[in-house]
Order: C-alpha cells, then sequence, then structure tokens
C-alpha cells in the first residue's frame, strides 16, 4: 500500500488540513504538517477517538450512487428515440447488533404469549459478536426513509409511473459473519414484524387503517381466494366475477384530479362521487361573464388594423365598422396612426394606453448627457448665410487663403463646406451654406449646429429674398447675428443703405443703438476682415461656449456622401468629447467603426474634438443629413439601435404611403374626368452626396402643375450604376446625374435601351433641364384665328333650308369654319358653315371681293345685313409651365 500525506487524506475526506491536524493532535497521534505519513494505525486510532466522541460507531450507513445510461426505443415505421435513464441506488448497511438490540427489546416488552424459537434465535444473536452485517434496500430517489410503500405490505421498491424508465435493482451484499447466523430467522421474527407494524401505523392515515381493517374482517368471513372450491360449469371465475362487479364497473381513475384532496382518499373513486366532487368544485363548467370585459390596450405609434383588434380581442371587421361609422374606409391590413387607434379603442369601450416606446436607444440620453463631466472653453461654430453671388464663399476664402469659390460648379456653393481656421485670436469653425432658394432645409441644417450666424449682404445690391430667410432662420433657433457687409469696395456700394433696408426685419445696428453688430468688409481686398473675426471671438466671449472634453464623443451630420474607392464618408462636426479613430459610432439608422478619419485640407487625423468638422470613413449605410452621431461602447449595441430604428422607420414610411395612395385613389374618383389629362414626368435621381439628393428632390417636386406631375422615383447618393439605368428603362423615367459620373457598363447599357439621361453640375440648369421636358409633355394649346368677315346681301329659301348670299368684305371664308353672327352688334348665334358654293359649283374657299352662297348648320334665322365672322382654332405648342 502506497503511503499517504496528511495532505492527501485530508483531499481525500473533503476536510481542512488545518482541520484533520486538530483530530490526530486530539486523539494522540502527533501530526505537524501536510506532509507528514499517515499509516493505517494511526487512521485506526483516528476512528476509534472519532467514534468516542460522536458516542460510538454508527449503526446505520446509507449510500447512495447515480448512474446515467441511455437506452434505444423502437417506434412504427422503422423510427428510434433514444431516452435518457438515471439509474439511484442507494444501499443501507445496518449492524447486525443493531437489529439484535431492536428485536431483544421488542420481546423482552411484550408480556403475553409464550417466547417463540424466532425469540430464541435472536436471543442467540445477542451473545455472538459480529463483526457487521449488512442488509440491502433498493429505494427510488429521495422518495422514503422507510422500506415500505404506502399500498404495499412488503419492503419492496416502488416505482414512479411518470418516468419513461426506471430501474430498480436489488443487489445482495456480501454479508461477512464472524459467526453464522440465520438473518431471514432474525429479520421474520414476531418482534421485528410487531416493530414495523407499529411504524406503518404511524405512517398510514387513520381513515385508511379503518379501510383496511374493514376490509380484512370482511376477507375473513368470506372464503378465502385461494382456498380450493368448487365451481359449476359455465360459470365465471371469481376473479372475472370481481372485475365485472358494478363496484368494479363504477370506479375510475382520476389520477391528478383529486391527489390533493385533504381527505387522502385513494385515487380509485367512483363516477358518481367523481361527478359530486367535480360539480362541487366547478370544473368543466363554463360561466359566461356577467359584465363586459375592460381591456387596457397599449396603443404604439403605427398599428395595423388586425393587430389592434387582436389587442382588443374583437373581430376586425368590428374595428373596421368604427373607422367607417367615422369617415374612413381601411382594409384589415392598412397601418393606422396612434392618435386614430386611440379613439377607436375609446369608442369600443376599452381604455387605450399610448405605449412608451421600447426603443433600446433610449439610453443613449444617459451616455450623451454631460452634466457630471467638466466642461471646459470651445472655438464657436459660425455659420455664414446669404442671397446667392453675394460674396460668402469668396470672403471665407480670403480668411483661410485657399480658392475653394473655384471648385464649385458655376462659382456657387452646393454643399454645406465644414472647416476650420487658425487665425491669431483663435481656432474659429466656419459652416459656408448655399445661398440658393433650393437650399432652404441645408441652411436650416446649419443653424441648428452653429452658435453664430454671419449675414453677408452686397453693398451694391441690399437685402434679397434668401437673405431675409436667413434672418428667420437665425432668429427661430435663438442664435446671435452679426451682419458682415461685402463689396464696399465698388464704387456704388451704399453701406448705409444697407443698413437702413436692414431696420424693416429688426436689424438693429450698434451705430442706431440696437445689438447686432455691422462690419463693412470686401473679400477682393481683404478690407475689415480682421475686424470681423474680432467681432466673432467677442461675441463668443460673451456667450461663454463650453463644452466637455471627455465621455462618449457626439455630433451631427453636416453632410454625407457615396464614394466609390472610400464608400459611405459623412462630414461630422463633433459637439462634445473626442472622436477617435477605432470609435463605434451611431448616426441614424447607420453605424460602423470609424476606419479613418480627414480634416478640411485632406490630412488625416486620430482624434478631432468639440467643435472640429471631419469626414468619417467606415458607416455601414448613407445617413440623413442632420441627424445626431453618437459613440457607443459596443457596435452590438449600436447594430440593435440601428436595426430598430430602420423597422420603426418601415412602419411610419408604410404608413405614409398607404396615405398617399389612399388620397390618389380619392382624387382620381372625385375627378375621373380631368384625371386622364394628368401626365406624369418620372425622374430617377443620382447625386454626388446626400445633402444634394434631397435638395435636387425637393426642387423638382416643386415644379409640379395640376397638368404635369413630377414623380420621383428612385434619389440616392453615388454613381450611376446598371441598376439606376434597369429602373429608369423599367419604369421610362429620365435619369438626372447631378455632380456624379457613370460607370463603364451604365452609360453603354442607357444607349442602347433608349433612356433619357440628363447630366448637370449646377442645379440651376438641372431644374431648367426639367421644366422644359416638363413642357413638352403638355397638351398644345388651341387659339382662335379670325379668318375673314361677310355681310349677308340676300335671302334664298329651298325647300326647309335658308340660303344666303354673301359678301366677303375682308379675309376668306372656308368650308366648315366656324362663325359667329351678329346683328346689331350682338352675337345670335355661334355654329359651323356646311355649305359654300360660287356660281352654282361647290367650292372649298371665297376670297375677300367675291360673292358666294352658304348655310350654316341648325340655323335659318339669317337675315339681310346680318355681319358674320369666320374664325378657326389651330394647336401651339406650350413653351411654359
Amino acid at each position: 500500500m502506497s503511503s499517504l500525506s496528511v495532505g492527501d487524506f485530508a483531499t481525500e475526506l473533503n476536510v481542512p488540513v488545518s482541520v484533520l491536524l486538530d483530530q490526530f493532535k486530539a486523539a494522540g497521534v502527533v501530526k505537524n504538517s501536510p506532509d507528514d505519513i499517515v499509516s493505517a494505525e494511526d487512521k485506526g486510532v483516528l476512528l476509534s477517538y472519532l467514534q468516542k466522541s460522536h458516542g460510538g460507531s454508527l449503526s446505520r450507513i446509507t449510500l447512495t450512487r447515480r448512474e446515467t445510461k441511455s437506452i434505444q426505443k423502437s417506434y412504427s415505421m422503422g423510427r428510434e428515440r433514444t431516452i435518457p435513464v438515471e439509474v439511484r441506488r442507494r444501499r443501507v448497511f445496518v449492524k447486525r447488533d443493531a437489529i439484535c438490540d431492536a428485536s431483544s427489546e421488542v420481546g423482552l416488552s411484550s408480556d403475553d404469549g409464550p417466547v417463540s424459537e424466532d425469540n430464541h434465535s435472536s436471543s442467540d444473536c445477542r451473545g455472538d459478536k459480529v463483526e457487521s452485517v449488512s442488509s440491502v434496500v433498493e429505494m427510488e430517489g429521495d422518495k422514503s426513509a422507510l422500506p415500505f410503500s404506502e399500498n404495499s405490505a412488503l419492503p419492496t421498491s416502488d416505482v414512479d409511473s411518470e418516468a419513461d424508465v426506471k430501474e430498480v435493482v436489488s443487489d445482495s451484499a456480501s454479508v461477512v459473519d464472524a459467526v453464522p447466523v440465520d438473518l431471514a430467522a432474525v429479520v421474520s421474527g414476531p418482534a421485528v414484524r410487531e416493530e414495523t407494524a407499529k411504524v406503518v401505523a404511524n405512517v398510514v392515515p387513520p381513515k385508511k387503517e379503518k379501510q383496511r381493517t374493514a376490509k380484512a374482517q370482511q376477507d375473513a368471513r368470506s372464503p378465502s381466494r385461494d382456498s380450493p372450491q368448487t365451481s359449476k360449469k359455465g360459470k365465471k371465475s371469481s376473479r372475472d366475477r370481481d372485475d365485472s362487479s358494478p363496484s368494479r364497473r363504477s370506479s375510475i381513475k382520476v389520477r391528478g384530479i383529486l391527489d390533493s384532496d385533504p381527505d387522502g382518499e385513494s385515487w380509485h373513486v367512483k363516477r358518481s362521487h367523481l361527478r359530486k366532487k367535480l360539480a362541487h368544485k366547478g370544473h368543466g363548467a363554463f360561466q359566461v361573464p356577467t359584465e363586459p370585459v375592460v381591456r387596457d390596450v397599449s396603443v404604439p405609434e403605427t398599428i395595423s388594423v388586425s393587430d389592434l383588434a387582436k389587442k382588443m380581442a374583437v373581430k376586425a371587421i368590428d374595428v373596421i365598422k368604427s373607422l367607417m361609422k367615422s369617415g374612413m374606409m381601411v382594409t384589415i391590413n392598412q397601418i393606422l396612426d396612434q392618435e386614430t387607434a386611440m379613439i377607436v379603442v375609446e369608442e369600443l369601450g376599452h381604455r387605450a394606453i399610448a405605449a412608451k416606446l421600447d426603443d433600446p436607444g433610449a439610453y443613449l440620453a444617459d451616455i450623451t448627457s454631460s452634466s457630471s463631466l467638466e466642461k471646459l472653453p470651445r472655438p464657436p461654430v459660425v455659420t455664414v448665410m446669404g442671397h446667392v453671388d453675394h460674396g460668402k464663399t469668396s470672403l471665407l476664402d480670403y480668411i483661410r487663403s485657399s480658392k475653394v469659390v473655384f471648385g464649385e460648379s458655376g462659382g456657387i456653393t452646393q454643399h454645406i463646406g465644414a472647416y476650420y481656421v487658425e487665425t491669431n485670436l483663435g481656432l474659429v469653425t466656419f459652416l459656408d451654406t448655399p445661398g440658393h432658394e433650393a437650399f432652404t432645409a441645408m441652411r436650416a441644417r446649419g443653424v441648428k449646429a452653429t452658435d453664430i450666424v454671419i449675414i453677408v449682404v452686397a453693398a451694391d445690391d441690399g437685402p434679397m429674398p434668401q437673405t431675409i430667410e436667413a434672418i428667420n432662420h437665425a432668429r427661430a433657433a435663438g442664435v446671435p447675428i452679426i451682419v458682415a457687409v461685402n463689396k464696399i469696395d465698388k464704387p456704388d456700394a451704399q453701406p448705409d443703405k444697407i443698413r437702413q433696408d436692414l431696420l424693416q426685419y429688426e436689424l438693429v445696428a450698434e451705430e442706431f443703438g440696437g445689438d447686432v453688430m455691422f462690419v463693412n468688409v470686401s473679400a477682393k481686398t481683404g478690407e475689415g476682415v480682421d475686424q470681423l473675426l474680432e467681432s466673432i471671438l467677442l461675441q463668443a466671449e460673451v456667450l461663454n461656449l463650453r463644452a466637455p472634453h471627455g465621455g462618449f464623443a457626439s455630433g451631427v451630420v453636416i453632410e454625407a456622401r457615396l464614394d466609390k474607392g472610400k464608400g459611405v464618408v459623412a462630414t461630422i462636426l463633433v459637439q462634445s468629447g473626442f472622436l477617435s479613430q477605432g470609435d463605434i459610432i451611431l448616426a441614424g439608422e447607420s453605424f460602423g467603426r470609424v476606419r479613418s478619419m480627414i480634416d478640411h485640407r485632406g490630412a488625416v487625423v486620430k482624434s478631432a474634438g468639440p467643435s472640429v468638422p471631419v469626414e468619417v470613413q467606415g458607416l455601414s449605410d448613407l445617413p440623413a443629413v442632420g441627424v445626431e452621431a453618437v459613440v457607443l461602447e459596443s457596435e452590438k449595441k449600436a447594430r440593435e439601435i440601428a436595426l430598430f430604428r430602420k423597422g420603426r422607420f418601415r412602419e411610419v414610411k408604410l404608413a405614409r404611403k398607404a396615405d398617399a395612395v389612399k388620397t390618389d385613389s380619392e382624387f382620381v374618383f372625385s375627378q375621373s374626368d380631368s384625371a386622364s389629362s394628368i401626365k406624369t414626368l418620372r425622374v430617377v435621381i443620382k447625386a454626388d452626396v446626400q445633402g444634394s439628393q434631397e435638395v435636387l428632390s425637393q426642387s423638382l417636386q416643386k415644379l409640379s402643375t395640376d397638368e404635369v406631375r413630377v414623380s420621383i422615383i428612385h434619389a440616392a447618393a453615388g454613381i450611376v450604376t446598371e441598376s439606376d439605368v434597369n429602373l429608369a428603362a423599367a419604369s421610362k423615367a429620365v435619369l438626372v446625374a447631378f455632380n456624379t459620373r457613370f460607370d463603364v457598363l451604365s452609360r453603354r447599357l442607357a444607349e442602347s435601351q433608349g433612356v433619357l439621361v440628363r447630366s448637370h453640375s449646377v442645379i440651376y440648369s438641372v431644374i431648367d433641364d426639367v421644366r422644359s421636358i416638363m413642357t413638352g409633355l403638355l397638351s398644345p394649346e388651341k387659339k382662335e384665328k379670325i379668318l375673314g368677315h361677310f355681310e349677308v346681301r340676300q335671302i334664298f329659301s329651298i325647300g326647309k333650308h335658308v340660303i344666303a348670299g354673301v359678301f366677303v368684305v375682308d379675309g376668306l371664308v372656308k368650308r366648315h369654319s366656324r362663325v359667329r353672327v351678329f346683328r346689331q352688334d350682338e352675337i345670335i348665334h355661334d355654329g359651323e358653315l356646311v355649305s359654300l358654293k360660287r356660281f352654282k359649283e361647290d367650292v372649298k374657299e371665297v376670297r375677300s371681293g367675291f360673292e358666294c352662297g352658304l348655310s350654316i348648320k341648325d340655323f335659318n334665322d339669317l337675315q339681310e345685313k346680318d355681319f358674320v365672322e369666320v374664325y378657326d382654332f389651330e394647336e401651339v405648342i406650350r413653351t411654359e409651365l
């Protein structure tokens, strides 16, 4: 036998080493460290000590084993199923001394009756010195500590009927005896039987014990089933009669229904008793609710008619009827908005609750909240606005010493230019917005992300429509205004007149006692530029602009475009925190990891702080311009929020589309006569950036008239691909490419399929071109043309017809021309010539100075000296909408 240390022995016994050392010390065995060797003698001494300290040796030991197996069960059609089986074995080892002691105590306590041989044999076992006797009883799980089941009088194993397979194995334990003993005699002795009966009596309920006693007495009075009896021929056996007896037929097994009865009755219950119990407990009886059920219905932002009916537990037709009463014709799959759905719920007698948005991005407010972060000074964000060609970009060019104006098509700004300028007085971020009227939405987005607005007004032109619009945008955003009067180097410049003109828009200069700073500048000579920068920084100092430099970065998307080599490129103006390369960013419905960042000079930067615009690459989709961009800690959360926003946007879009289809159908039914005359120009738009695409779509839709309507089939940013050409060909649309190019195969495909392609780089030309195409779709205009005049000289009657002899005064008279009959300068008839003759011959026309005869269709009231005007209609191609 290999040596065993104290540490190994403690591990085997699953006790701490320190506890084992203390026990060895208490037992008188010297063990000082876990490395000391433990011999068999040391174990014996320790065991004797522990038995004495715990009140002697154990007379009963229970061992439990668990074994997992699997069996294959075959079904019909050759199917097999693997069933896992867990076999639980419990062995109870009992010393012979304990059994003998128990039997002796029972024998001594009995007063009546002689001592049987069993008692003698049991007394013999007291004298025997038995090393150990093991008696093994197999049981299931934790079912019992007693070897008897409730329904059995013998010590057998109880098998659970609910398990698929239960394996009960009875093992014969090896009994090692120092002296041979008759164990069967000991176990079956009267003393043990009497003790067992007492134990069973304590377990079995009194009611069941009475039943068993009555049954035993009845069995004693009746002949035993096992006794030999002679039965008549043809009669059933006692077993068969018992099975077919009325009491046997009237009983039914109802396991599971009445198991929890406090009566403790058997699970064999008679049918009549079962009916009474079920009727008493109310099983199986349907009770119609006496009051209407009022439900709390949670109504989301959009919901279909069928889903709303399911929430209220009513039929969809009831919801449709309620909506029809309100004047709405809907279908079962139509999407309803939240307000309409709540009205329907209230009308049907339920309580409507506006559902809170189950937005996984609701916690973004906590992430972007910067109340607990320290706020440090940041550079001001300045938006330059004004009318087109008033010199906004030229002024900024002089400030940053670049020629960006030559990079814009047509010399006008068509994107939001975001860049920062390092001056001697500090850093200033500029947003250059377009001045064309089509870029109204883009200017509004620029104001939302700005601190100061500079309105550029040309000194030789004065306030213009876009100038007034810029003033309104700035006031709506509550942003301070600085007016830059540009082009003062021109001879006809009148800066004082500009100050006077802006008074009507409540822009009062400081010279006039107001609070608006006016600065005279020249983008050509640079005059007044330093004063303008000083005014900007002074205003920023008054505003005390601060932003947190820590925490998660956030900003706003200024511009977005799709580049073939770089993918999605978004211009983001950082508003708080530091945006770094590798961050997970979420912008509207798109997300991604920042792969690279480029500033306005084209240099790669690793991080960008507050008020710094950068171009970010790595987003999954093209984000909408103007949405908030935030940095998240995990890509999983960003994807979850983006997908939720996409689904929500899709539901709202479907609801709007359904409303638009409904409006169109109502218009068609109400205008059935004139609807066929309305023509539609379908357009597919591809632009270089997302902002230009949105502006172009809005501008073209504004061109729609009562006769020609512009329908935008598809609008996106990026190059023109084959799918765009195929879409335009299938829908018979015009393909407009704005500041973008075609790929290799798309141009050739467009020529082969005959798609009308329009490529432009300036928004003016796009609008004019589409307007001319719409003009070509207009129906020709009919104009009246006067052909001549004639005078009635004589009237001839031929049957029912009246023939007039006339003299052509001027012009000419054509057959089938339109005529107006004047009598005393009043029109008495407007009709058509049906015949024209000269010298009894039919002619096509008669010129002035000649006489002829004619008749007018359905008019016989001609008189002498009537004056008749001859005219006709001609179609003229329309050149304007």
